[in-house]
C-alpha cells in the first residue's frame, strides 16, 4: 500500500494486538450512569443485572444470524466486562460487553462480524459500538477516500462508533484534542446527530456489509467427501469442528506430520472399511486452502486410483482426517482438552472475583447470589455452546467417540446431496476486475476531488465561489494603511534613497550630488517631485529583481504564483519554440502580490479546520468573514 493512498494513513498495525482478528466493545447507556446501589455493593456489579439482560437479548438476537454458520477459527462470543474482563480494551473501568474473534484468512468472518454490530445497534438503539482489528480502524480504511482531511489515526481515538445503524465519528471541533472514553460516550448520547458521519462514508461502508446476511450463506460450501467413519460420526454432532481439521492441515510442520503418518485415533484399523462418503459444509476459504494445497496421502491411508471418479472427493476427505489427526494429537499433548467453559470453570471465575466475598456458604444471601448466577449461566451457556466444544475440542470429541455406536450402515444407506459447483474458486476474475474497477472510480473521484480543490484554492465550497477575493488583497492594503498605534515621522523620500544607495552603491556620488542640488535650487523641487513615482518605481523593479534571483536558489520561489502566469498557460500551446524565450521570462517574471496574498489567507485559513486561528482573527479586524470548507464538516 502506497503511503499517497488515504487509506495507508489507517493500517498503522498495533504489534502488541493478535493478528488477523477483529475486536469489539458494546457499551449501553447505563454504563455511565450505573445503579447507586450497585455502586455501595460488593457483589451485585460482578453481575449487573442490566448488563446481564442485555447480554442475554443481544445472544438471542443475532442467533438468528449466527446459526449453522462456520467460523474460519472460532466462534462469534460476547461476555461481559464484570465477568471476563478484556485483555485489549482500553475501557475496562466502564461496564460493557466485548468479544474477539480471530478470522485467519477468512475477511468474510471480520465482515460478518461488523453485519452483526450494526444490526445489534439497530436493534438495539441506546448501544454505542466500537470495533477494529490488527490495522486499527478499518472501517475507516475502507471509507479513506471520503473522510475528513483531519482525521487520522492520531485523532482518532475514542471518536469512531457506531450508533442506531450508522458511524459515528465525533468532530474535532468540539474536542480539539482526544476526548476520554466517557466524554465521548457522553457527547454521543447527547449530540447524536452531530456526530453522524457523513453520508459518503456511511454509503461506502453499507455497501461492504448490504448483501449480508445472504452473502454469509453464499460463504458456506457443501462437499462430499470420504472420511473415516469416526469423524464422520463427529461432522455429523459437531459440525463446527471441521474449522479445526482445516487450521490442523493447513497451518501443519514436520511434527504435526508425524500424527498424520500414523493416523492413530481415527483410522485405528487402517482398512478402506472403515472409510464412509458424507457431505460436509465449510467455508469457501476453508474449501480454497484444502483444494490448493498438493499434500501426498500417509501410507497407512487407503486411497482410489486416480482414475475412479471418486478420487477428488477421497482426496478432499484424506486431508479432512489428517488434519483432525494433528490437531487432535497437538492439543492432547499441550493439555488442552480441559473442561472448557463449563459451570464449575465459571463459578471459579466469579469467585476469583470475589462474588460471594464476605459472604457464608449456606447462608440466605449466598443462596440468592448462587441462584441467580446459576439461572444466567444456564441461559447464556444457550449460545455459547459452540464455543465451549471449540475451546475443549479433545474432550468433546472423545466422549462423540465414546457415546456412539460405530455402524457403516447409518452412513452408507443415506442420502448423500451433491457438491455445490466451484467454480467460483477458477473463475473469479470477473468478480476481482469488479471489485478492482469500483476501488479504481473511488480513487478516479478522489484524485479529480483533490485537483479541483488545489485548482480553486483551499476552500472548495459553493460559498466560496461567489466570494470576491479581490477584496482580501484590497481590504489587507486598506487595513496596512488605516490601523496605526501611533503616528509616525517618516521621510519616505530620504527612507527609499537610502534603500536604493544599499542596492546601487556606484550611484552613491551622484545621489548625495542631487540631494545638494535640491537645496540650492527651489525650481528643481518641482522636476525632482515629478520624477519621484518614476524613482520608486525603478526602485521596486531593482529590488523585485534582485529578490528573485536570490529566491532562484532556493525552492521557495517555486510557490509563489508569477504576475504572468495565465500568459505562461497560453504560451504552452504554441509548441515549443519558445522555450529560450520563457525561461528568460521566467527568470525574470514577478510575483503577483495581491495573488499570493490571497493564496496564503485561504490556505491559512483553510489549516484551522474551523477553529479560531490567526488568519481568522486577522479578517474579522478587516470585517472579512470567510465561509466555511464544506470538506471539512
Amino acid at each position: 500500500m502506497s503511503e499517497s493512498d488515504p487509506s495507508y494513513i489507517f493500517s498503522q498495525k498495533n504489534s502488541r494486538l493478535p493478528e488477523d482478528t477483529v475486536f469489539f466493545t458494546i457499551f449501553p447507556v447505563s454504563s455511565l450512569s450505573p445503579d447507586p446501589k450497585s455502586q455501595n455493593s460488593k457483589t451485585t456489579p460482578l453481575l449487573s443485572p442490566h448488563l446481564q439482560s442485555l447480554h442475554l437479548q443481544i445472544l438471542q438476537y443475532l442467533s438468528q444470524y449466527t446459526t449453522n454458520y462456520i467460523w474460519q477459527h472460532e466462534p462469534f462470543t460476547l461476555s461481559p466486562s464484570t465477568q471476563s474482563p478484556c485483555s485489549f480494551c482500553p475501557s475496562n473501568h466502564i461496564p460493557h460487553l466485548h468479544g474477539k474473534l480471530r478470522y485467519g484468512d477468512n475477511l468474510e468472518d471480520e465482515w460478518f462480524i461488523v453485519f452483526l454490530l450494526f444490526q445489534t445497534s439497530q436493534k438495539f438503539p441506546n448501544l454505542s459500538i466500537h470495533v477494529w482489528d490488527t490495522d486499527g480502524e478499518f472501517l475507516l480504511i475502507e471509507s479513506a477516500f471520503h473522510l475528513p482531511k483531519w482525521v487520522n489515526p492520531e485523532t482518532t481515538t475514542n471518536r469512531i462508533f457506531i450508533r442506531n445503524g450508522n458511524l459515528h465519528i465525533i468532530p474535532k471541533d468540539h474536542f480539539p484534542s482526544n476526548p476520554t472514553l466517557d466524554n465521548a460516550l457522553s457527547y454521543l448520547i447527547k449530540q447524536e446527530n452531530q456526530t453522524k458521519a457523513p453520508n459518503s462514508v456511511q454509503l461506502s461502508i453499507k455497501n461492504r456489509i448490504g448483501d449480508y446476511p445472504e452473502r454469509a450463506i453464499k460463504n458456506m460450501h457443501k462437499v462430499r467427501v470420504r472420511v473415516p467413519i469416526l469423524i464422520a460420526q463427529i461432522l455429523k454432532h459437531e459440525p463446527c469442528l471441521i474449522s479445526l481439521a482445516v487450521e490442523g492441515f493447513y497451518d501443519r510442520d514436520i511434527d504435526s506430520m508425524k500424527y498424520a503418518a500414523k493416523m492413530e485415533r481415527f483410522l485405528p484399523n487402517k482398512s478402506s472399511d472403515e472409510i464412509v462418503e458424507v457431505s460436509v459444509i465449510m467455508s469457501r476459504a476453508m474449501y480454497a486452502q484444502l483444494m490448493q494445497q498438493t499434500f501426498q496421502a500417509p501410507k497407512c491411508y487407503p486411497m482410489p486410483a486416480r482414475s475412479e471418479s471418486g478420487y477428488t472427493s477421497a482426496e478432499l476427505g484424506m486431508k479432512i482426517a489428517c488434519g483432525f489427526e494433528m490437531i487432535y494429537q497437538i492439543k492432547k499433548q499441550e493439555k488442552l482438552q480441559g473442561k472448557g467453559s463449563t459451570w464449575e470453570v465459571y463459578k471459579e471465575s466469579l469467585e476469583k472475583n470475589g462474588y460471594f466475598e464476605g459472604l457464608i456458604s449456606g447462608s440466605k444471601e449466598y443462596k440468592r447470589l448462587m441462584e441467580n448466577a446459576e439461572s444466567y449461566y444456564k441461559k447464556s451457556s444457550l449460545h455459547s455452546r459452540e464455543s465451549e466444544i471449540m475451546s475443549a475440542p479433545v474432550k468433546r470429541i472423545d466422549d462423540i467417540i465414546a457415546d456412539c455406536n460405530v455402524s457403516l450402515d447409518e452412513f452408507k444407506n443415506q442420502e448423500i446431496p451433491p457438491s455445490d459447483d466451484d467454480s467460483w474458486l477458477y473463475n473469479g476474475e470477473d468478480e476481482l476486475n469488479a471489485a478492482l474497477f469500483e476501488r479504481q472510480q473511488e480513487m478516479e473521484f478522489y484524485d479529480m476531488k483533490k485537483n479541483k480543490e488545489d485548482d480553486v484554492g483551499p476552500s472548495c465550497s459553493s460559498d466560496l465561489n461567489d466570494y470576491d477575493l479581490g477584496d482580501i488583497a484590497k481590504s489587507m492594503q486598506e487595513f496596512v494603511q488605516k490601523i496605526n498605534s501611533e503616528d509616525v515621522d517618516l521621510d519616505v523620500e530620504r527612507f527609499m534613497k537610502e534603500i536604493d544607495s544599499v542596492m546601487n552603491p556606484s550611484n552613491g556620488d551622484e545621489e548625495l550630488d542631487s540631494d545638494m542640488d535640491l537645496d540650492d535650487d527651489d525650481d528643481e523641487d518641482i522636476e525632482d517631485d515629478d520624477d519621484d513615482d518614476d524613482e520608486e518605481m525603478d526602485f521596486m523593479n531593482s529590488y523585485s529583481d534582485v529578490l528573485s534571483k536570490e529566491l532562484k536558489r532556493t525552492t521557495l520561489d517555486k510557490s509563489f504564483v508569477r504576475a504572468n502566469a495565465n500568459e505562461k498557460e497560453l504560451k504552452k500551446d504554441e509548441g515549443t519554440s519558445k522555450v529560450e524565450e520563457e525561461e528568460e521570462e521566467e527568470e525574470f517574471s514577478r510575483v503577483d502580490v495581491d495573488v499570493n496574498l490571497v493564496k496564503n489567507f485561504l490556505g491559512s485559513f483553510s489549516s484551522q479546520e474551523g477553529l479560531p486561528g490567526p488568519a481568522s482573527n486577522l479578517l474579522g479586524l478587516m470585517g472579512l468573514q470567510l465561509p466555511q470548507d464544506h470538506k471539512d464538516k
